[in-house]
């Protein structure tokens, strides 16, 4: 670029800097200059800050779109008083679960903040272990949404049948491996930022835990409820978690290979502490600046990061329905009164509660919202009614212990073929027919059933996991959030 278009390009960031300073409160301002010496001492100083790259996380959420003006905001407002500043990589990780509203909301928040043209940014995703370019408009591809779902499988059906319901911890354990491969990728970065609030922490470490150790990787000897020990316990892990499930050659590499460092020398940078800001005072910025589009209604009443929330509704239907001996109705019922216990809690305005009664009753009959919420789960994850009623049931590990619980629930015709069934996952012959049930129902190929038959159920104690467990409702650390964090989370699906 001429010396004349990067003199217009400052120009143009230093108006949008303006206008963007103009929605901070005194406070935030504050709070700013406080982050941006965090960042200068971090780097060594003044002089060192041009050389210091930062990674931010980008989810779609409202959390982390808020949290991403802040650091363009120090970006820009060290470049208008010294000779250089601080780079910055954002990277978004696409999974099943993310939605349409998620991308566009990362998409319009990187262009409100003039970052895909500034040399300074990269904007960055990751598909199927691929580092490409962030495209809002490319759909996940199609071997990185199948291998999605066999990952929420094989993780999912780690657990006894009457365990907890820890179906969706491949999420953490897939962040968990990108936060570590896209920190080392090209010539990597030197800190992560992150506003997560302790509790948030904690509750990703300890997922993370919980899905490495159905993952059959090794549960640490520490107890870490923070980041700060997130890279020696990614490093712990290794650049494959899922290589107990998989021959070598049936998973793809992270590529492109050749730009991985060997080495990763990130450290975390911790400001939560800086929010000062409400999350009602910070509307303003997220619409009108960043033209953030929320989901109000799954921001408050999701008890889950991967999955929406007509999925966590219609798993507490089906639990009650095919576990419980109860109805589908009351699994939802039961479900959405404890969401409105822990907002009512949190003391969220009426408002939303309002919504919640309306989204979950007339006039739509709860046969119509079993049906969309059926089609959602199919075309979000992959999985139809079935499948998810087996993943419920686990029937498949520990030699098939389950096993012969889940016919009689749910396929009494299939009792005759239990010999055939152990037969097959012991990697014998079997009528076709059989194996050919065997997908159906599980979306399993065979031999990754067989894998899971020599595998036993992992409890949450022994993944470190400390939350409590049984019912798919509002989980005990969701409960307990404060008011602060009432979307859950920075892996969130676009809340």
């Amino acid at each position: 670029m001429t010396a004349t278009h990067d003199q217009a390009m400052n120009y143009v960031y230093q108006q949008m800097l303006q206008r963007l300073m103009g929605f901070f409160s005194r406070a935030e301002r504050t709070a700013l200059q406080l982050m941006i010496q965090r960042l200068v001492v971090s780097a060594g100083g003044m002089e060192c800050i041009g050389d210091y790259k930062v990674l931010a996380i980008q989810s779609g959420s409202r959390d982390s779109c808020y949290t991403l003006a802040l650091l363009r905001a120090a970006q820009l407002s060290i470049a208008s008083r010294s000779p250089a500043t601080f780079k910055l990589r954002v990277a978004t990780l696409r999974l099943n679960g993310a939605t349409s509203t998620a991308l566009e909301n990362i998409h319009r928040s990187c262009s409100a903040l003039f970052l895909y043209d500034d040399p300074r940014v990269e904007v960055l995703m990751v598909d199927n272990r691929e580092v490409l370019p962030f495209n809002h408009l490319t759909p996940i591809s199609q071997a990185g949404r199948e291998s999605n779902r066999l990952n929420l499988l094989m993780v999912g059906h780690r657990r006894a049948w009457n365990g907890p319901l820890d179906l969706w911890d491949d999420g953490y354990l897939a962040t968990g491996e990108f936060y570590g491969q896209i920190a080392r990728w090209d010539k990597g970065v030197d800190a992560l930022i992150s506003s997560d609030t302790p509790r948030r922490q904690k509750q990703f470490i300890e997922g993370l835990n919980r899905a490495a150790a159905k993952a059959g990787l090794k549960v640490p000897n520490r107890h870490e409820t923070g980041y700060e020990g997130l890279f020696a316990r990614l490093d712990e892990l290794g650049s494959d978690c899922y290589r107990e499930f998989y021959p070598e050659t049936d998973q793809a590499a992270w590529r492109p290979a050749d730009r991985f460092e060997a080495c990763r020398r990130t450290t975390f940078i911790d400001i939560h502490d800086m929010l000062v800001s409400n999350l009602e005072d910070r509307w303003p910025l997220l619409t009108d600046f960043l033209r953030f589009q929320p989901d109000e209604l799954s921001a408050q009443l999701s008890d889950n990061d991967y999955v929406s929330l007509p999925i966590s509704a219609h798993l507490g239907g089906l639990q009650a329905c095919f576990i419980q001996g109860r109805t589908y109705e009351a699994g939802v019922a039961e479900y959405l009164q404890r969401a409105l216990v822990m907002m009512r809690r949190k003391q969220l305005p009426e408002r939303f509660c309002e919504q919640a009664m309306e989204a979950f009753g007339i006039p739509m009959s709860m046969t119509d919202q079993r049906t969309l919420a059926t089609a959602e789960t199919q075309k979000s994850l992959g999985l139809s009614e079935a499948q998810m009623v087996c993943l419920l049931f686990a029937p498949f590990v520990d030699n098939g212990a389950a096993l012969e619980h889940f016919l009689r629930r749910c396929h009494p015709g299939m009792l005759v073929a239990l010999p055939d069934l152990h037969r097959a996952m012991q990697g014998g012959p079997a009528p076709e027919q059989v194996l050919q049930w065997m997908v159906d129902v599980s979306g399993l190929p065979v031999s990754l059933i067989g894998t899971l038959y020599r595998m036993g159920p992992v409890m949450r104690d022994e993944g470190r996991g400390l939350g409590s467990g049984g019912d798919v409702g509002v989980p005990a650390e969701v409960m307990e959030q404060d008011s602060e964090t009432a979307m859950p989370g920075e892996w969130s699906t676009g809340r």
